[in-house]
């Protein structure tokens, strides 16, 4: 699919000018520990304090399906927290992903990109322990970022 640029390395550490937005997927049960928030935690705080925050305070704020938390990390950087998973484990209703959700959030990540200018840095989200396919998820940030003329790199970890 044109206009994401996939690259190998961490999308903790994304590349290039700018302002930058690291988008990732969050369930919505308030768990945080596992997959790709572990790395995320390893490099910053916030975002973790920030995502168990909100969802403590969820009966007064929107913490669900499809919201969005922009975590300011650095002068340049920003983690938008998607909250794109129904739980965290697979069962009779399928996988945790939810790509009505995931879509919905990367449109509000499409608007603060615009926003600030910022080009959105991700690995490939949903995918992992979400369960998700990037058959599904890929043309979900063609059609929300890419089509908005919003930067888009994807990150694979050498394996």
């Amino acid at each position: 699919m044109s206009g994401i640029t996939y690259v190998r390395g961490d999308a903790t550490m994304p590349q290039g000018k700018g302002l930058k937005l690291i988008a990732h997927v969050c369930n919505d049960l308030g768990g945080w520990g596992k997959g790709f928030v572990v790395a995320v935690s390893r490099r910053w705080p916030e975002p973790e304090r920030e995502y168990r925050r909100w969802h403590r305070d969820r009966a007064r704020n929107d913490f669900g399906l499809g919201a969005v938390q922009f975590v300011p990390v650095g002068p340049y950087v920003e983690v938008a927290n998607m909250i794109g998973q129904r739980g965290t484990r697979t069962g009779s209703k399928g996988v945790p992903v939810r790509y009505e959700a995931v879509d919905t959030a990367l449109g509000a990540v499409a608007a603060r990109a615009a926003e600030l200018g910022a080009s959105v840095h991700m690995p490939r989200i949903g995918c992992g322990l979400a369960g998700g396919k990037w058959s599904r998820i890929e043309p979900l940030i063609a059609a929300r970022l890419v089509a908005e003329g919003i930067p888009v790199t994807v990150y694979d970890l050498d394996a």
